[in-house]
């Protein structure tokens, strides 16, 4: 026993890396830049300031690279960047129940470790706020036996900038098999962030450029309470043992979400106990009696202004300008809650066009974050995959993804998404949130199969068209050999049965129109929705 001792965080994430997402080389690049670009747009959006945010890679050796990300977001002040840079589990945002990108308080300073384990260099940070004078520039790493910041050069500069955060880092990764994971990465989130100006520079020098596609920031998100649906007991006990209130009665109404002062009365008389006792001095199973009462209450769904869904028209502007497809389909469900926390599920079809004809293309996006890894574990493959995709014309192999020139882009948004590990690469299993999925998806599966429809009508039409025109010409001719008429005569003739064609079967003119607007919004669907959710 002596001698155990106490393992700091940074010591624990020092040799189980790969929980935060840096178990290769390969993914250690990409997961860098996605932090600090993830670290970017949050602050951008909380700011209300469009992102302009600039990614540069250079390669300083073998297996070696230096990573720069730098954006216009409001800055930190300089006591804050030691902390939010250098320390593990260092955040404003886990206790705070309302929808973001980050949520532990790890991903920055877990690159910041990374870099620091593999080459042994501190990280760079440079600073600046509306109401710093000058730039402030540090170099700092991390104590992992005290999870600590250490500062190891500090000075300020002039800069053109407002106000922004530039930070460098130099680590070992392999940029060559991980070139196509950054730039999916980085064409993935500006699809889920419209919104947003992302240029990237390679190691090769080749530039990339993200333009924006919307002037339209997200809507800012509101902190709510936890619903009592959704705390566990253990927690409730301590929630009830640290609370700053005085009377049981004003436990209930302010530290939780839609509990009123009716609801809070009656889960008094359901547990017995008196409103006007003092919370800290329950014992265990008075606390027990009255969670199980606050569990059998008839409580109203949590709040949903606490989300921020990307939106049916930005979300298309977001597919569109990133994917050549021919056709758009984009569905935003209403909230629904799985465990006490509020959740939308969006979702984007792409079809046709110069999109490739094999597999159909899978884009998971949890809190307008792509989710590149760890595909076959997560609950949006799986409701994908428990489609029945023929019923609205695509080919599916047994149990499987789609086939044809198809992109599926699927977005869940969330107060807390139930990740399946802290590299936040795969989403969980929750009935709820996979029957939701799916909902969205059958939606969006009828408004394409009407298209898929309409298009192979049009098409038969077409080849008809071209069929009966060929014949035109010899038809004219014949017929005038027959009634032994001249030339002007023929014309006629063939005017006469262009127009025969176009009065009995249309202008063609009209039917390709008709095939590259066509909305079937208006039509009939093939099935009914009330249905389909009944169904599930």
């Amino acid at each position: 026993m002596s001698e155990h001792r106490e393992i700091s965080i940074a010591e624990f994430f020092e040799k189980n890396r790969h929980l935060l997402g840096f178990d290769s080389k390969t993914k250690a690049l990409l997961t860098t830049i996605k932090e600090a670009v993830d670290n970017s747009l949050d602050a951008c959006e909380e700011a209300k300031i469009l992102p302009d945010i600039f990614i540069q890679i250079f390669e300083m050796g073998r297996q070696k690279y230096k990573v720069i990300v730098e954006d216009n977001g409001p800055g930190l002040e300089k006591e804050k960047v030691p902390l939010a840079f250098g320390k593990l589990l260092y955040g404003s945002k886990f206790h705070k129940l309302k929808q973001s990108r980050g949520q532990q308080g790890i991903g920055i300073s877990a690159a910041v470790l990374y870099a620091q384990l593999t080459t042994g260099k501190p990280a760079k940070i440079m600073c600046k706020t509306k109401s710093m004078p000058k730039l402030y520039v540090c170099s700092l790493m991390i104590d992992t036996k005290t999870n600590h910041p250490k500062i190891l050069n500090e000075y300020c500069k002039e800069w053109n900038k407002e106000s922004g955060i530039r930070i460098e880092l130099e680590l070992e990764a392999d940029f060559s098999r991980g070139a196509r994971a950054i730039e999916s990465y980085l064409r993935q989130t500006a699809i889920a962030n419209p919104h947003a100006n992302i240029i990237y520079i390679d190691p090769k020098m080749n530039q990339y450029v993200f333009a924006r596609a919307t002037d339209e920031l997200p809507s800012q998100p509101k902190e709510i309470l936890p619903h009592p649906y959704g705390v566990e007991l253990g927690r409730f006990i301590k929630m009830v043992h640290e609370t700053k209130y005085n009377t049981l009665l004003a436990f209930l109404t302010k530290s939780f979400s839609k509990v009123g002062e009716k609801t809070a009365r009656d889960v008094c008389i359901k547990s017995k106990l008196d409103p006007s006792i003092e919370p800290k001095t329950l014992e265990r199973l008075e606390i027990e009696r009255l969670y199980k009462a606050l569990q059998e209450t008839p409580i109203q769904m949590p709040p949903t202004d606490c989300l921020s869904s990307i939106g049916k028209e930005n979300l298309e502007k977001g597919l569109r300008k990133e994917l050549p497809a021919e056709y758009f389909i984009t569905i935003t469900r209403s909230p629904q809650v799985y465990r006490g926390n509020p959740f939308v599920i969006e979702v984007g079809l792409a079809y046709g066009g110069k999109l490739k004809s094999d597999e159909a293309v899978v884009l998971r996006f949890a809190n307008r974050v792509p989710l590149l890894f760890q595909k076959s574990a997560c609950a949006i493959t799986r409701a994908i995959k428990e489609i029945n995709w023929k019923t609205y014309g695509l080919d599916q192999p047994r149990n499987g993804i789609p086939n044809g020139p198809f992109v599926i882009a699927v977005h869940i948004a969330s107060v807390w998404v139930p990740f399946t590990s802290e590299a936040k690469e795969a989403i969980a299993h929750y009935p709820e949130i996979i029957k939701e999925i799916k909902l969205a998806l059958q939606e969006a599966g009828r408004k394409l199969a009407l298209y898929i429809g309409k298009k192979k009508r049009i098409g038969l039409e077409l080849k008809k068209r071209q069929y009966l025109t060929q014949y035109i010409d010899y038809l004219s001719e014949a017929l005038t050999s027959i009634l032994e008429l001249g030339n002007a005569e023929k014309e006629k003739i063939k005017v006469s049965l262009e127009e025969l064609l176009v009065r009995l079967r249309g202008e063609v003119e009209n039917l390709e129109q008709d095939m590259q607007d066509y909305n079937p919004e208006g039509e009939e669907l093939i099935d009914d929705v009330e249905k389909l959710e009944q169904e599930d």
